[in-house]
C-alpha cells in the first residue's frame, strides 16, 4: 500500500482551493477506501492552527484544527526515533524545525511527501509537489 504524508502546505491547499486541492482531495478519498495511507504530522496540526488563526481569527483556527483531524490521515506524533531523524535532517538541512519533523516523518515512513514547498528539494525523501500558485 502507498503511503503519504501530507506537508501542512498540501492541507492549506486543500481547506483554501489552491492548485493542486483536487490532487490532495484523491489521496484523502483513497485512504477513505483504505487503498492508500496519509499521515500527517503533528507539528502540521499546529502549523494549520496557528496559520489560520493568525489570518482569520482564533475561532478559525480552530475549526481548521478540528476539520484536519476528521480528514482520513494518520497523526504521527513525536517518538525519540522521530526526534532523532527530525534533529539529524534539521542539523544537516536549511529546513524549518517544523519541516524538519514533516520530513523525517515521510521518511521514517518510506512515504511519498505531498508539498508545495521548494526546501524540501534538498531532502532525500520521496516527494511530490504540487502546482504552486502564481497570482
Amino acid at each position: 500500500m502507498s503511503v503519504y504524508v501530507l506537508d501542512t502546505s498540501a492541507l492549506l491547499t486543500l481547506r483554501d482551493d489552491e492548485p493542486g486541492a483536487e490532487r490532495v482531495s484523491e489521496l484523502l478519498q483513497q485512504a477513505q477506501l483504505g487503498t492508500v495511507r496519509c499521515c500527517g504530522c503533528f507539528m502540521s496540526l499546529m502549523e494549520v492552527l496557528y496559520r489560520v488563526w493568525r489570518d482569520e481569527g482564533e475561532a478559525a483556527g480552530r475549526l481548521a484544527h478540528e476539520q484536519c483531524l476528521a480528514l482520513p490521515i494518520v497523526w504521527l506524533h513525536e517518538t525519540p526515533a522521530l526526534l532523532q531523524r527530525a534533529a539529524a535532517i534539521k542539523a544537516t538541512h536549511p529546513l524549518s524545525v517544523a519541516d524538519a519533523w514533516i520530513a523525517a516523518c515521510a521518511i521514517e515512513r518510506g512515504a511519498i511527501l505531498i508539498h508545495k514547498d521548494p526546501e524540501f528539494k534538498v531532502v532525500p525523501v520521496l516527494q511530490e509537489m504540487l502546482p504552486i500558485d502564481d497570482r
